[in-house]
C-alpha cells in the first residue's frame, strides 16, 4: 500500500462548516493528505485553512491554484499564510487551469500558459524566501515586492501538468507534478517525464472515484464528467497525446453541438479507465495501482455522491476501511 493517501476537500453534498466531524476523523481512517480544488465552488485556500485546525495531522495541498486569477504577490501572500498556519504540512500546487475558467469565467486572456506557469513558479521560489523581487518575466513584471510574513518553511511547489513540456518543467524547476484525468496505466507514460530530473519528485494524482454504486449508475455519472472535462481543449490535447483515439467520436459530436451524441459516444472502456468505480474494496485496489505505477500521492476525489452519506463514502475509500 502507498504511504500516502489523500482526499479532495471540501466534500460534495455537505455545507462547509458541517464537514468538521468528517475531516477530524480522516487521520484515524488512514488519510494522510487533504487537497483542495478551485473552479466554480470554494476557493483553494479556505477549506485547507479550516482543515489545518480540524485535523492538524493532515498534510494540505492545493490542486490547483490558477496562475492567471491572482496576481503574483497575492498568490505569494495566500501561500505564505497557509504555510505559516500549517508549518511543514502544506504544498502549493499551481497550474494554468483552463480557457473556460480563465477566459469565460474570469474575463482574463489565456495566453502563453507554459510561460505563465514557469514565470509564476520562478517568482514564488524567490518571493516565498522573503527576498525582494524586482524582475521582468516574459508574462508579467514585479517591481520591489517583499513578502511581509515569510513562512518558517517554504512549501513545496508542484505544477499541474499533462503533456511533456509541462511535465518536464514540473520535474526540472518544481518539486513535482499534479496530474488528473488519467488511468493507472497512463501513469507509466506520464511519470518518466517528471522523474528525468530526480526520482524523488512528487507526483500527486487526483483520482475520480464512485464507490459502491451499480455500474449503470456509476457510468452515467462518470460519462457526464468525462464529457465535461475531456472536451476542454487542454484535456482533449492530453488524451490525443496519450493515444486515446476511441474518444474521437465524442469530440466530433461535441464540435457539432450534439451533446447527447457526445455522451453516447464515450465507450464504457474509457469510462472504466478514467473513473474508478465498483465495490469500495475494488476502488481501493485501483487507487493502489496508481501508486504502484509511479504516483506518490493518490488523492481520492469522490463524485456523484448525491445518493450516499459523504461520511460513509470517505470511510469506504479510506485505506484502513
Amino acid at each position: 500500500m502507498t504511504t500516502r493517501w489523500g482526499i479532495t476537500i471540501p466534500l460534495e453534498g455537505v455545507p462547509l462548516p458541517d464537514q468538521r466531524a468528517i475531516i477530524e476523523r480522516m487521520p484515524d481512517q488512514g488519510y494522510t493528505d487533504a487537497w483542495s480544488a478551485e473552479a466554480n465552488g470554494t476557493d483553494a485556500f479556505t477549506p485547507l485553512a479550516l482543515a489545518s485546525v480540524w485535523a492538524p495531522q493532515l498534510r494540505l495541498g492545493t490542486a490547483i491554484v490558477p496562475v492567471y486569477t491572482r496576481g503574483p504577490a497575492t498568490l505569494a501572500m495566500s501561500a505564505a499564510t497557509l504555510a505559516a498556519a500549517a508549518p511543514g504540512r502544506f504544498a502549493l500546487g499551481i497550474g494554468t487551469s483552463s480557457n473556460v475558467i480563465v477566459e469565460q469565467w474570469n474575463s482574463l486572456p489565456f495566453e502563453e500558459p507554459y510561460k505563465k506557469v514557469r514565470d509564476t513558479l520562478r517568482f514564488l521560489r524567490e518571493a516565498l524566501t522573503g527576498n525582494k523581487v524586482t524582475a521582468d518575466y516574459d508574462t508579467f513584471k514585479v517591481k520591489g515586492f517583499t513578502l511581509g510574513a515569510v513562512p518558517e518553511q517554504v512549501p513545496p511547489l508542484l505544477l499541474a501538468a499533462l503533456r511533456p513540456g509541462m511535465l518536464r518543467l514540473a520535474g526540472r524547476e518544481g518539486d513535482g507534478a499534479i496530474v488528473n484525468w488519467l488511468s493507472a496505466e497512463d501513469v507509466r507514460t506520464v511519470a518518466p517525464y517528471v522523474r528525468e530530473y530526480g526520482e524523488d519528485k512528487e507526483i500527486a494524482a487526483r483520482i475520480f472515484t464512485i464507490p459502491d454504486t451499480d455500474p449503470e449508475t456509476a457510468r452515467a455519472v462518470a460519462r457526464r464528467a468525462v464529457a465535461a472535462y475531456l472536451n476542454v481543449p487542454v484535456y482533449r490535447a492530453f488524451h490525443e497525446w496519450l493515444g486515446r483515439e476511441e474518444l474521437a467520436p465524442m469530440w466530433k459530436a461535441w464540435e457539432e453541438g450534439d451533446r447527447k451524441g457526445a455522451l453516447a459516444a464515450i465507450p464504457d472502456s474509457v469510462v472504466d479507465d478514467l473513473v474508478v468505480h465498483g465495490p469500495a474494496e475494488y476502488c481501493r485496489e485501483r487507487i493502489r495501482a496508481y501508486a504502484e505505477n509511479g504516483v506518490t500521492t493518490p488523492v481520492v476525489h469522490p463524485i456523484g455522491g448525491g445518493h450516499r452519506d459523504p461520511a460513509e463514502v470517505v470511510r469506504a475509500l479510506a485505506p484502513q476501511a
